[in-house]
């Protein structure tokens, strides 16, 4: 997810000389496959990127992502629980081969781990309904428009920065925003749409609708280690199979429910 890139990069320091994390040699390609397993990093509190399932294990998007992966490389994949703040860390302290998690692409990251081509998006974009006649997000900036949001979350600084003009409605959940758009107690609502549609198909019988224009976009990639550029550059062959194939597309549908909003443009140039 989105972090102030410079908070973010003293936080890992922090996380580095508190936990005694070292930064080591990490595997190159050849000796994963030597090994027969490849680890990857997954975080279960991320769904439906990453969740636990009824029998209590991991699963999701990224799982299956990371089972294709190790599928086209011939190994057993390995999957280690991860969370937010170790993410980065483990993947340094060759703990894990790679890590996703929404892993976002951002210059402060890319300072202490190597990214690989984008694998998906987090988009932030307008869910409203077609009773709604605008179509630029900046055509909500009105009186007459009311926002909904979870309390606490990244838009609602930004509609009250870019969107002055409109009121915005605390709640304390996402089923709960969901269904003040449908019982027509808002308007609409800032955030990541791809995560909405689950909650959207609870709510059969409303038009929603979801404006083009994107607020913001950020990629999310797989990290490796610094440097670890056998690995990386077979992985970005991998994924451009992976797209070219329709294999991203239909976990995406598998897992989201939906179409990705802002798909990867992927390219045989990479």
């Amino acid at each position: 997810m989105k972090r102030l890139g410079t908070v973010w990069f003293l936080g890992f320091l922090v996380i580095v000389l508190a936990f005694g994390v070292s930064i080591a040699q990490a595997r190159s390609l050849d000796q994963i496959i030597k090994a027969g397993e490849i680890r990857v990093g997954i975080n279960p509190t991320l769904p439906p990127l990453g969740l636990f399932n009824e029998k209590n294990e991991i699963d999701g998007f990224d799982k299956d992502f990371a089972v294709e992966i190790a599928k086209k490389l011939g190994v057993k994949l390995k999957v280690v629980r991860v969370g937010s703040p170790d993410r980065i860390p483990f993947v340094a302290a060759d703990k894990i081969d790679f890590v996703m998690g929404a892993m976002t692409r951002n210059s402060a990251r890319a300072k202490i781990i190597d990214f690989t081509l984008p694998i998906t998006t987090e988009a932030f974009g307008v869910l409203t309904t077609k009773k709604i006649p605008y179509e630029n997000y900046k055509e909500f900036n009105r009186k007459d428009i009311t926002f909904v949001q979870v309390r606490g979350t990244t838009p609602i600084p930004f509609i009250q920065k870019n969107l002055p003009k409109a009121k915005i409605l605390l709640l304390d959940n996402y089923p709960d925003v969901i269904r003040a758009i449908a019982q027509g107690r808002a308007d609409a609502m800032i955030d990541v749409i791809d995560y909405m549609w689950k909650y959207m198909k609870t709510h059969k019988q409303v038009k929603w609708k979801v404006i083009k224009t994107p607020v913001e976009i950020y990629f999310n990639c797989l990290g490796v280690a610094k440097g670890n550029y056998t690995l990386r550059d077979w992985l970005n062959v991998a994924i451009y199979e992976l797209y070219r194939d329709g294999v991203v597309d239909r976990l995406w549908e598998k897992w989201f429910g939906g179409p990705i909003v802002f798909k990867v443009h992927w390219s045989e140039w990479f």
